[in-house]
């Protein structure tokens, strides 16, 4: 196939260009300068110059596919409420370019925040389309006849190179002088190796299945605590329970996400795709990549 990407020359997005190439398809990549273009145009794929907000240019990219990976994400989290909207108009205007095909756009989102079911996310949970509006945008195409479906990253998708949520943690640990966590630390988090989400998203595209939700998730449960520990060790730093505004002081942004429990399993995604997990887990990445 010709699959169009968005985000294609960022940390998920380069990995799954180079699956996706790998596999045998051709990729055209969505790059927001001639930088980006570059690292594409390496990676042995077509560059389209564009960005989230240039409509018409998303629309392009979707006509000359057979069919879309959307990961691009406009990674201001001071400006949360705009990167939403951004990301539903974007949604939108490439289902609309794929109206009457059954062609697959494959959206991306995440399992933090969604509902537990008997104590762990499933995928039967249903987002509320907060505080991202990916999910909820998607599978209202799906009901329009769309060829769409949905992978739920982790919240950590980690591999060398990553510039994601727990690099920031780390970096408000030298910042502060503490590892911190929320309470006692107890609330879990999933991660997945980069490599492996590329993995997915690939046979996603692949199988093309409307209206499918996948949790691509590695490990299911990681406490926050243990990652603050690992932190703390590896820097000689204090670790601290944190709470109300001293947690906000903090973590700044980030306070908002860092006390979801959101353990996730992936058992029907491991069916639906044939897909299994099989890179390092986030902590031992850590130990050998992050520090």
């Amino acid at each position: 196939m010709k699959i169009f990407v968005t985000g294609a020359s960022g940390f998920i997005g380069s990995a799954v260009v180079r699956e996706l190439i790998s596999a045998g398809h051709q990729v055209i990549g969505l790059a927001r300068s001639e930088k980006s273009a570059q690292i594409i145009r390496d990676l042995g794929a077509e560059a389209l110059i564009g960005d989230l907000e240039d409509l018409e240019i998303l629309k392009y990219g979707t006509l000359q596919a057979d069919a879309v990976i959307h990961i691009a994400f406009f990674h201001d989290f001071t400006q949360f409420a705009k990167a939403t909207e951004m990301d539903k108009e974007a949604i939108n205007a490439m289902g609309e370019a794929l109206l009457g095909t059954n062609k697959p756009l494959i959206v991306t989102a995440g399992t933090l925040g969604l509902p537990l079911i008997n104590g762990i996310i499933t995928e039967e949970s249903r987002s509320s389309g907060i505080p991202r509006s990916s999910e909820t945008t998607a599978l209202a195409l799906a009901e329009k006849g769309i060829n769409a479906s949905v992978i739920r990253l982790a919240p950590s998708v980690h591999d060398k190179g990553d510039k994601g949520f727990v690099p920031f943690i780390i970096a408000q640990a030298r910042k502060n002088g503490i590892s911190a966590y929320p309470e006692n630390g107890s609330n879990r988090w999933t991660a997945v190796h980069r490599l492996d989400a590329a993995k997915a998203f690939r046979l996603a595209a692949e199988k093309g299945i409307k209206g499918a939700l996948y949790n691509v998730v590695g490990e299911y449960s990681i406490e926050i605590k243990s990652i603050a520990t690992l932190i703390s060790e590896k820097l000689n730093l204090p670790s601290a329970s944190l709470s109300g505004d001293d947690l906000t002081a903090h973590f700044e942004w980030m306070s908002r996400f860092i006390s979801f429990d959101s353990p996730a399993e992936n058992v029907k995604t491991q069916k639906l795709l044939n897909w299994k997990p099989e890179q390092i887990g986030l902590l031992e990445d850590m130990k050998q990549n992050y520090f």
